[in-house]
């Protein structure tokens, strides 16, 4: 019995000293992170935090699949099929850190864009897509997209700011594999995690914001060089098969 309690003691002893980590099932939080403020985008069963970039609803080709929400690709590239298109948040953001977990189909391409402007156009003048006006953190399956190889220096790759600034270092996984990715903006600060390291730091509106826009194919979308203090979240469709789970968000 003496051994017993000792045994229970040096358990607790050891509990507090590790803060005991909680576990937690996909697409849930911890009791920690609710207290840090964290808040749930996708809880497995339904999307109603989402809806379609310019529309009320979720579009057909973005599904519930296992605890994931899954584009299913139309294997058409960015013409993409009748039921698909980019998805939004229904909330606007301005400050905050949004993690998520991603894996991409062999070949796949998608990508998770932030403070994008949402301009429908109406009968007479087109609205814009979402990437004329958001910065991208690019989803890629870096070893069989064509992509991969394109743009300067891996800046099309997985992890980077699309087109802009390369993920370093590149420690993508292969496709079908997870990919725990976080997104922190704060006043004009942008960071790219990608499993668990930093691989992307910049700061928009700045002149070196300016200056790299300007020699990028964005030097004409104002919207994009003059990206909003604040904006929806998005998700690419391009036409293949992605798969997102545990999408949080904490607003700073």
């Amino acid at each position: 019995m003496k051994n017993l309690i000792i045994k229970s003691f040096a358990i607790l002893f050891i509990c507090s000293l590790a803060a005991c980590k909680e576990e937690v099932g996909p697409n849930q939080l911890s009791k920690k992170e609710i207290k840090e403020g964290w808040e749930l985008l996708f809880d497995g069963n339904t999307m109603d935090h989402w809806r379609g970039y310019c529309k009320d609803t979720v579009p057909g080709a973005w599904v519930i699949d296992e605890g994931t929400i899954h584009i299913k690709g139309s294997g058409k590239g960015e013409a993409g099929a009748t039921d698909g298109g980019d998805i939004v948040c229904r909330k606007i953001y301005r400050n905050f850190e949004l993690s998520l977990e991603w894996k991409v189909s062999e070949g796949g391409n998608s990508g998770i864009f932030y403070l994008a402007r949402e301009n429908c156009g109406n009968d007479t003048v087109p609205g814009d897509p979402i990437y004329k006006s958001s910065p991208e953190m690019q989803i890629l399956d870096n070893e069989k997209h064509p992509d991969a190889k394109l743009g300067i220096k891996g800046n099309r790759q997985a992890g980077a700011l699309y087109d802009l600034i390369p993920a370093t270092p590149q420690n993508a996984k292969s496709s079908g594999e997870w990919n725990h990715v976080k997104i922190t903006v704060y006043k004009g600060t942008v960071i790219h995690w990608m499993n668990g390291e930093n691989v992307v730091e910049y700061h928009l509106w700045t002149d070196d914001w300016k200056q790299m826009c300007a020699d990028s194919k964005f030097k004409d979308w104002e919207d994009f060089v003059n990206t909003a203090e604040e904006g929806y979240i998005g998700l690419q469709d391009h036409g293949d098969d992605v798969w997102f789970r545990n999408i949080k968000i904490k607003e700073l």
